[in-house]
């Protein structure tokens, strides 16, 4: 898969129409790595880029990327256009956005979390943006490109699933075997001790005859 990435990325215009100011690029497809949400996102990568007022004048469709300008606006295709050849260029190392690496791998947000925080998903870094309509900025970690693609040729998730269903097992075990531990000790420190045969409890006074007497007179003392 990485070889289609890289050449995608390097690609020419296909097609260069400066009599009606349209320019056309081939969409990596591959470096989408057959996530509708990564081809999104990189989508939006490049009019992120664009200047505010051009960005209405890209379209992508079919798998090609379009500009188109009026016959007045060849200085701004040209500038546009280097902005795309630009972002094209580096897709490569384009930064994996959780959604979309959830999206790839086919995983739940709760295992990209789980398996970043024990080292198993890489993370690449963090980013923090601030999203509409929330106070706080959101840090989240990325992931680098060719990472989540080496996780998902491995098919890696379904492994560490397997791996996170038998820790569990394995911990539900022991939870077990120590919970009737404790209820076995409790058991015995609530039953009382039985007295030795043909003995007494130390408590008891012994049972003779005129045993008043004998200890009024103190010979015990």
């Amino acid at each position: 898969m990485g070889n289609g990435v890289s050449r995608s990325m390097t690609r020419s215009p296909i097609e260069t129409d400066t009599a009606s100011l349209i320019r056309e690029w081939a969409f990596p497809t591959a470096a989408g790595l057959g996530s509708s949400v990564r081809a999104l996102g990189i989508e939006r990568e490049i009019r992120a880029k664009l200047a505010f007022p051009d960005r209405k004048h890209m379209v992508v469709e079919a798998g090609v990327i379009r500009l188109a300008f009026e016959a007045d606006g060849a200085e701004r295709l040209a500038n546009a256009s280097a902005v795309v050849e630009r972002v094209l260029s580096g897709i490569a190392t384009l930064a994996v956005l959780p959604g979309e690496a959830e999206d790839i791998l086919t995983i739940s947000p709760r295992e990209r979390q789980k398996w970043v925080k024990d080292g198993r998903l890489m993370s690449a870094g963090t980013r923090t943006v601030k999203l509409r309509g929330r106070s706080k900025a959101v840090t989240f970690h990325v992931f680098d490109p060719r990472h989540v693609e080496d996780v998902l040729d491995r098919d890696l998730p379904t492994l560490w699933r397997e791996e996170d269903a038998l820790a569990i097992a394995e911990a539900r075990r022991r939870a077990a075997a120590k919970a009737a531990l404790t209820r076995a000790a409790k058991s015995e420190a609530k039953e009382p001790r039985a007295a030795p045969k043909g003995g007494r409890r130390s408590n008891e006074r012994p049972n003779l005859r005129e045993w008043d007497e004998f200890d009024a007179e103190g010979f015990l003392r």
